[in-house]
């Protein structure tokens, strides 16, 4: 586990961030679910080559096991698309992973007479077994958007029509939005009716085509929100009419500039929880002004409890948030103290959070376990030092 010491300095300069990883899932797959060689220009991160090694398992198949490392996208991506490639197949993972609910296929399972199997341990080892057939289905949507894209992609590839109904309002739907562009970028069409209803025609193809990957809004929410603390980067790659849920960042800065000290500004986390950890931090440093942010309560089932992660460390180096069931209440100051330890909790985006409030520090902070960058942006730290960051490599010892 390796150690960071970061110096307060804001950061000044231009930065490409890497191709949205987001997008890079959903052409991965469409491509490997095609017939032909493709060229796609990837930022490998552990989240990726997971996916990108799973399909490459399902179209060997045979008695397929999927190592999803930690990523939900991979894992719920996949298992639709292993009961249409390959009858199913086991499916393992780390981290927090073991923990996220797969429990809005579990009627489709039922309706198609689909065996599953959980692991009793942490970890996630989850085997099912069966065919995915044609047909009517209904999922909720308030637990993630994601057991939707992966019936997405493997509903269409089944020799009959189905039609799926999403019961519940769904959350993440700018993600929801993505995976349908993506998919008619490669030929697959599904048509959306009335009340959350979608028609699936079966027996498409995918057509394997050149595909231009955009940047990640995701990632370059961090510059952006430090450019909102003082810092001056210039953000390259990014494509301003994106489909990017995570593009909210934008606007959600822009609040913060807008609103006088008498307000409470509220922010609705549910369509875009990836960007909230930054968020949080941005509102902590809006002196005087008071920020909820709500309706994010996945957070806490991402690669840690996120809503408790942030508290704790930001906190630690000085700001006043304290935490809601579903999200944050903060009280804005001037600057935060630093010259303290903060640790990672093995999430990317608490690293990369924690290392955006340096740059707001009186004194430098020690970051633990800062590799863990590597799940979505593995030249995090390449680009925080050529953009002017203080930081090199600390022993506890």
């Amino acid at each position: 586990m390796g150690n960071l010491k970061i110096q307060p300095r804001k950061l000044s300069g231009t930065v490409a961030v890497p191709p949205s990883k987001s997008i890079a899932h959903r052409a991965v797959i469409c491509s490997a679910l095609s017939n032909a060689e493709s060229f796609l220009q990837l930022n490998l991160s552990d989240d990726l080559l997971a996916t990108i090694k799973g399909m490459q398992a399902l179209r060997e198949g045979g008695d397929v096991t999927i190592d999803c490392n930690e990523s939900g996208s991979t894992l719920r991506f996949l298992i639709p698309i292993s009961l249409v490639l390959t009858n199913g197949g086991r499916f393992i993972g780390k981290g927090n992973l073991g923990k996220r609910p797969l429990t809005p296929f579990f009627p489709i399972f039922e309706q198609c007479n689909i065996n599953h199997k959980e692991g009793n341990g942490d970890s996630l080892d989850f085997q099912v077994k069966g065919t995915l057939l044609p047909g009517h289905y209904s999922i909720s949507g308030d637990v993630s958007s994601q057991f939707i894209s992966g019936l997405f992609f493997a509903l269409p590839l089944l020799n009959g029509d189905s039609i799926l109904t999403i019961t519940t309002p769904l959350e993440s739907k700018a993600y929801l939005d993505l995976t349908l562009s993506v998919m008619e970028s490669f030929g697959v069409h599904i048509e959306k009716k009335d009340n959350q209803v979608y028609e699936i025609k079966g027996k498409q193809i995918y057509q394997n085509i050149p595909y231009e990957m955009e940047g990640d809004y995701s990632q370059a929410a961090f510059f952006l929100c430090a450019n909102a603390l003082g810092s001056d980067v210039n953000v390259k790659n990014l494509k301003l009419n994106s489909e990017q849920g995570d593009k909210a960042v934008i606007e959600l800065v822009k609040r913060f500039q807008e609103h006088d000290s008498q307000d409470l500004i509220t922010i609705d986390g549910s369509q875009c929880p990836d960007i909230m950890p930054i968020i949080a931090l941005t509102a902590a440093l809006q002196n005087k002004k008071r920020t909820q942010i709500i309706h994010a309560k996945r957070l806490r089932l991402k690669e840690c409890d996120r809503i408790s992660a942030v508290c704790k460390e930001l906190n630690q180096l000085g700001a006043k948030i304290r935490e809601l069931e579903d999200g944050f209440y903060i009280e804005g100051v001037s600057q935060l103290s630093g010259g303290c330890e903060v640790w990672s909790h093995n999430d990317h985006r608490i690293a990369m959070m924690l290392s955006i409030a340096a740059t707001v520090c009186k004194e430098p902070i020690l970051l633990k376990n800062y590799e863990c960058v590597s799940k979505s942006y593995p030249k995090f730290f390449e680009d925080y030092l050529q953009l002017g960051g203080g930081v090199h490599e600390w022993s506890m010892g």
